[in-house]
Parts: structure tokens; sequence; C-alpha cells
């Protein structure tokens, strides 16, 4: 990797680049899918790609490539693209060499032992756990692994690679008697400790609890959601907002609201692209920035955007390390790592007398990310009497607004999940809006 680094950006030089960027993933993932209580597919994929950053006179070009043999031709094309483009008053720099976090939890070498044999293995336990519970079948899932190593070079100094492990377990089921219901149950994890059995014997066990669900009647109540809940609602409605290139643009509510309250005080919310095991840790963020640990909110007071280095430069600013990138085809862009939601924890069931407990919800890719408006499907909705999970709820529609649940939350669970990059317990907001 380094020697392929090291050549292409000699390369982009001699042809003219001000600045460079090389950025090298390699990826290895074994993936064993299952359909109707059997295991349909198993392959394993191996990839790699090289995506090429090149700058001259304030113009940024880009490329990429997945054959080695054809980095010469990507280096032009990166060339290019920017000799043709206008200069951009606002570039400043690539990220120069800096000091990088120790960080943990992100490789373990049992995943990267791990064979299409024992993933087909494994698999065939979240079936297992499934079948478990009487009158439920599986009807689709998938079980992954994944080791990916990436370099990150530039011509200011920048050499980063990194390597790290995933793993991933996905069951959905549907009840075979009485009335129809399904419920699905995931983990994701850098560590081979998840417990496939369990996945499918929970998502069982909840399809046949929302079986008879009841009418309910629109209303104003107590809801908590489950982490998987929660999760969908605020990467659709906050997350937008706090990307400093959506605030430049005029598309956030935040605009202007640094040190301002925008939540119940005892919430703070922390972006930590170095935490212990995290789905979205490493040493750096996706253009060699060192990762960091960002208060976004903290005791209910808003302190932060999200910032990668080109609209830190615009805003005169550092990088809070979140540039990330969907692949090596891409450049970097604002994305969250590892968005940690903090609120003292209790038995937030028990102490509700009456209310709402949803598991999932669909549709909320349709909120508005601007002003934060959201109506939502709920999925495996109860409700909740007397400090208890008491009926299961036919049909469920939720509405509201990210920025009056925050100022309206008033308390959390012990079952804080990750859920691919939010770390979140669940969470119960008053006085929201419920049609049966």
């Amino acid at each position: 990797m380094f020697d392929l680094a090291e050549k292409t950006l000699k390369m982009a030089e001699q042809m003219g680049a001000d600045e460079a960027e090389v950025f090298i993933v390699r990826n290895r993932s074994i993936t064993a899918d299952l359909k109707r209580k059997k295991i349909e597919s198993g392959k394993e994929r191996v990839s790699e790609g090289i995506g090429i950053r090149t700058i001259v006179n304030g113009a940024v070009g880009f490329a990429s490539t997945n054959t080695v043999e054809r980095i010469d031709d990507a280096v032009k094309v990166a060339i290019s693209s920017a000799k043709v483009r206008e200069s951009d008053p606002d570039w400043t720099a690539l990220p120069s060499n800096s000091k990088y976090p120790e960080v943990s939890g992100t490789f373990d070498r049992r995943i990267d032992e791990l064979g299409l044999e024992e993933c087909i293995s494994l698999t065939g336990e979240m079936i297992n756990g499934a079948l478990s519970i009487p009158n439920i079948t599986t009807t689709s899932g998938s079980f992954s692994t994944t080791i990916t190593k990436q370099m990150i070079m530039n011509t200011n100094g920048v050499e980063v690679t990194d390597e790290g492990t995933g793993v991933s377990g996905f069951v959905d089921v549907i009840t075979t008697e009485g009335d129809i219901s399904t419920a699905y149950d995931f983990e994701v994890s850098r560590s081979l400790d998840i417990d496939t059995f369990m996945i499918g014997k929970n998502a069982a066990e909840l399809a046949l609890r929302s079986q008879n669900g009841i009418s309910i009647e629109p209303q104003k109540t107590n809801v908590i959601l489950h982490p998987f809940a929660f999760s969908d609602i605020i990467g659709n409605t906050f997350e937008p907002s706090l990307d400093a290139d959506n605030v430049q643009k005029g598309r956030s509510s935040l605009i202007g609201k640094i040190d301002e309250k925008i939540a119940t005080s005892e919430l703070t919310m922390i972006d930590d692209g170095t935490l212990h095991g995290g789905i979205e840790t490493s040493i750096s963020d996706e253009e060699g920035t060192p990762s960091q640990r960002t208060t976004i909110i903290e005791k209910g007071t808003f302190r932060s955007y999200l910032y990668d280095s080109y609209t830190a430069g615009k805003d005169k600013t550092r990088s809070t390390g979140n540039g990330v990138r969907h692949s090596y085809a891409s450049t970097p862009s604002v994305g969250s790592r590892n968005l940690i939601i903090e609120y003292p924890q209790s038995d937030v069931i028990g102490e509700t007398e009456e209310g709402i407990f949803i598991n999932t919800v669909i549709g909320a890719h349709t909120a508005n990310a601007i002003s934060g408006d959201f109506s939502v499907e709920a999925r495996n909705a109860f409700t909740i009497k007397d400090g208890e999970i008491d009926k299961p709820i036919k049909s469920l529609m939720l509405s509201g607004n990210i920025f009056d649940m925050l100022s309206n939350v008033t308390g959390a669970g012990a079952d804080v999940r990750k859920v691919g990059g939010t770390v979140t317990p669940s969470l119960k907001i008053a006085n929201m809006s419920i049609v049966g």
C-alpha cells in the first residue's frame, strides 16, 4: 500500500498537482443470506480500490479506479478535471500530518480467521433461534464479516494506515398461525461477540408478542422509543443540521444556535471517533484528520457543528475529524462518527404509569431534514400500563419535531445499543402526538 500510494503522489506532482491525496481501501467480506428458513447463499468477496484527489491552482479534481494497472489513467483524469475547473476561493489545503490518538477494540483476529463455513453456521444459529419459538418462521436475514485496511497519504505529510474488523447479524421473522405479525432484530460489532441464536429468538418473541393488536385513540402521551426507533428518527432529522456544509448553505435549523439551549438540561450528545469498539472508530477520519471527541450538546446546550477540512476552512476553524467517504470512489463529506446519547439511566418502563413503547419505525427518511418535522409509522408498538408493557397496538402513526423531542426527554433506559454509528439507550419523551 505504501509503495503504491507514494508512487501515485509522485505521479500527480509530476503532472502539475499543487497538492494530492491518495485513499486506498482493501476489503474482504464474507456474507451468508437466508430466505424462508434456509440459507440461500454464501459468498466471499475481496476488493481493492484507490481514490485520487488533486488540487491545481485552487481547483479540485478527483478520479478513482479498482485496477492497479490503470492508476496512470486515473491520475491523468484527476489532474485534467482540476485544470478545467475554476479555482475555489474557499479551498484552503488538504490536512497536514498530526499526532494521532490510540484507539482500541476495532480489530478482532477471530473475525479475520473466520471462514465461509463458520459464517454459514452462525447464520444457521439465527434460524435456530427464531424457530425455537413456536409458530414462527424466518423470512430473510444475513450474517456478514468484514476486514478492511485503508491508507491515506497526501503531499502535506499525512501517512495514515488503519485496519479494522466488523460483524453483523440480521433476521426478519413472521408468525405462521393466527394474526400475522412481523419483527426483526440485528446486532453489529467490531468483535465476534454477538449472539446469533438470541438475534433470532428475540425477533421471534417480539413478533409473537405483537399479535392481536388493539386500536387506540389519537392522543398526546409519554412515548418510549427503543434504540432502533430513536436512532432512525435522529439520523434523518437532527444529524443533517449538524453538517457544517448544510449550515453554510442555509439548510440547517441550527444556524446561529451555538451556546443556545436546544434540549433538556440532562441530555448530552457526543460525536466520538475514538470510542472503544465503536463502529465508526479509527485513528483518523477518511481524509487524515486525527479522530477526536466532540461535544455537540452539553447538558442541553448546543456546542458544535461537525466539520471536514473543507467546511472548516470556509469557517476558518479546525476540522472536527468528520470527513467520511462512502467508498474509495467518492470524495470526503461531513458525517457523524459514533454519535453517543447520554442521559441518566433508570427503569424507564417501570417508572411510566401510562404511555406507548415503540420498537421500530418506518418512513423516517421522509422527514424534513431542515425543520426536523417528521411523521412515521410505528412497528411492534405496545401500550404501557402501571409500569409494564401491556397490549400490542395494531397500527400507529407518530409525529413530531426532533427539537421538541430533545427538549421533552424525561427518561432513559439501561438498554444502550450500537445502531450503526449511533449509540443510544431507549428514550422517554413526554407529550408526543400519536394516531391509531
